[in-house]
Order: structure tokens, then C-alpha cells, then sequence
């Protein structure tokens, strides 16, 4: 009697230790394996964000594996290869991503708002006349 129950609470026991792995462990694990290959691919010419939320361009690596980053004309940082958060993608590729979707640019549409500004009225403000 006292067995079935030791082995049903044995079960439960490992099928909790199972989903906490499959919830937290292993995504967790995939997320610094993404890092680690962001963080060896980065080269020369790159654009990275860091954890500060400074964008740079790579301009070289030091001999500590270290990355020298211009965050504006002239001005060179050294930044640590795990301080880069990500690598920032070309506008031109996020230009071509933004001319596939079927959605409108903001810039295209029109709301109600911007045609009030504009000196047009709805004609649901408009007073019935008398």
C-alpha cells in the first residue's frame, strides 16, 4: 500500500524536475549558446549594441580580445566581448524587410487626429444645422 504511493510521489517528483528543465533550463542554455556565437562572429566593420545601450562600430580587437568601438567621429571605446548585447542589423536589410510587409508605413496613414490638425473636420463633430 505504502509502495504505490512512494512511487506515484517518485513520479511526480521527476515529472516536476522534467518541466522545470524544459521551461527554464534548456531555453536558458540556447540563449547563451545564441550569445556566445554572436559574441565570436563579431569583426571588424560590425555595428553592436551593448548592454549599456551603446551603439558603436567595431573598428578593431585588441590583443586581449577586447573590441575597440567608435561611438562617434573620433571617439574609440574599449568594450568588453560580453558587453555586447547584440549585433545590429544593416538599415538597408531592415529597409527590405519593412517594403515586404503588406501593412501601410505609418507615414501613409491618416488618422482622424492628424485630418483635425490639418483644418478638416469629421462629420461627426460637425452640429446639425438648424
Amino acid at each position: 500500500m505504502f509502495v504505490g504511493a512512494i512511487n506515484g510521489g517518485l513520479f511526480i517528483i521527476v515529472a516536476l524536475f522534467g518541466l522545470v528543465y524544459v521551461m527554464f533550463i534548456r531555453p536558458q542554455q540556447a540563449r547563451q549558446k545564441a550569445q556566445r556565437e554572436t559574441s565570436d562572429t563579431i569583426s571588424p566593420g560590425d555595428e553592436v549594441l551593448t548592454v549599456g545601450g551603446i551603439y558603436g562600430i567595431v573598428q578593431e580587437l585588441d590583443e586581449e580580445g577586447d573590441l575597440i568601438v567608435e561611438i562617434s567621429e573620433g571617439i574609440h571605446v574599449r568594450v568588453a566581448r560580453r558587453a555586447v548585447a547584440t549585433v545590429v542589423k544593416p538599415e538597408e536589410e531592415e529597409e527590405e524587410d519593412h517594403a515586404d510587409d503588406d501593412e501601410p508605413a505609418h507615414d501613409d496613414v491618416v488618422d482622424e487626429h492628424d485630418a483635425d490638425e490639418a483644418g478638416a473636420t469629421s462629420p461627426d463633430t460637425n452640429p446639425p444645422p438648424a
